[in-house]
């Protein structure tokens, strides 16, 4: 079922996303036509998918933001997102994390197949169907395959990512910056006092968060960062392990960050 494409991105953190699963601007006619399919998830399965028939369709729970179903069919399972409220944004930035991580070979993620609009209004992500495993995942596996991602995805432009994506529902900045702390400063830190303040109207976190920002600096006095590339977004319930107990991580918010490598 998956294929073996993607190229290296030499001037990016990550490597390339298959070239089904890119956004492109080279082919209207065909953007077009699958924007206005009345079931473009049903299309993408029963051509580029490979499949002639799908079987049955069933609800996956788990998820407190998308809708999730299983994609049983004769050429193999698939799993899709739905979102009938946001713009395909959302799951581009996600399939573009999954497309990096999965293209280091170091640890397994669900390989992202497609991403469109649906034409009722939202957008759908249709991506490799893993079957899990009783456990989380061995963890101490776990941390070396991660170990292993942030060795072999190294980003040579810097701290950030090429499109802004989401950690839930929040938006996260991701513009590119030379340095980290500028970039943790302005897109990670900064980012989230303003998001606070502008919602709850409280002054005072955000100020004792810009006295914060002011002394970031001298805590990594002689300390080598290194961009590379990040989940973005790793917690417990974004982990878990397939049927021969191998770990997988899922649902990223992925970007380039500090790996320190000395003091």
């Amino acid at each position: 079922m998956v294929a073996q494409g993607g190229v290296i991105s030499t001037s990016s953190c990550f490597l390339s996303l298959p070239r089904h699963c890119r956004p492109s601007s080279t082919k209207p006619p065909r953007l077009a036509l699958v924007a206005m399919s009345d079931d473009p998830i049903r299309e993408w399965i029963l051509s580029e998918g490979k499949a002639t028939k799908i079987i049955r369709i069933s609800p996956v729970g788990g998820g407190c933001i998308n809708l999730a179903s299983r994609y049983d069919t004769d050429a193999g399972s698939f799993f899709v997102k739905t979102n009938r409220s946001i713009g395909p944004s959302m799951f581009e930035g996600e399939a573009l994390g999954l497309g990096a991580m999965y293209e280091t070979r170091s640890i397994r993620v669900p390989r992202p197949y497609k991403v469109g609009a649906l034409p009722t209004g939202g957008s759908y992500i249709i991506m490799e169907f893993i079957e899990f495993g009783v456990s989380r995942g061995n963890q101490p596996v776990l941390g070396r395959k991660l170990a292993e991602m942030h060795k072999v995805a190294k980003s040579k432009k810097g701290f950030g990512f090429d499109v802004d994506n989401t950690i839930g529902s929040t938006p996260q900045m991701n513009t590119w910056t030379s340095d980290w702390i500028e970039f943790y400063a302005k897109h990670r830190l900064g980012y989230q006092l303003k998001l606070a303040r502008d919602q709850y109207g409280d002054s005072t976190i955000y100020e004792k968060g810009q006295r914060l920002i002011k002394n970031v600096g001298p805590l990594f006095e002689n300390v080598v960062i290194e961009p590379c590339l990040l989940h973005g977004d790793l917690w417990s319930g974004n982990v878990n392990s397939d049927k021969d107990g191998e770990p997988v991580i899922l649902d990223p918010a992925c970007y380039c960050d500090a790996q320190t490598t000395g003091f």
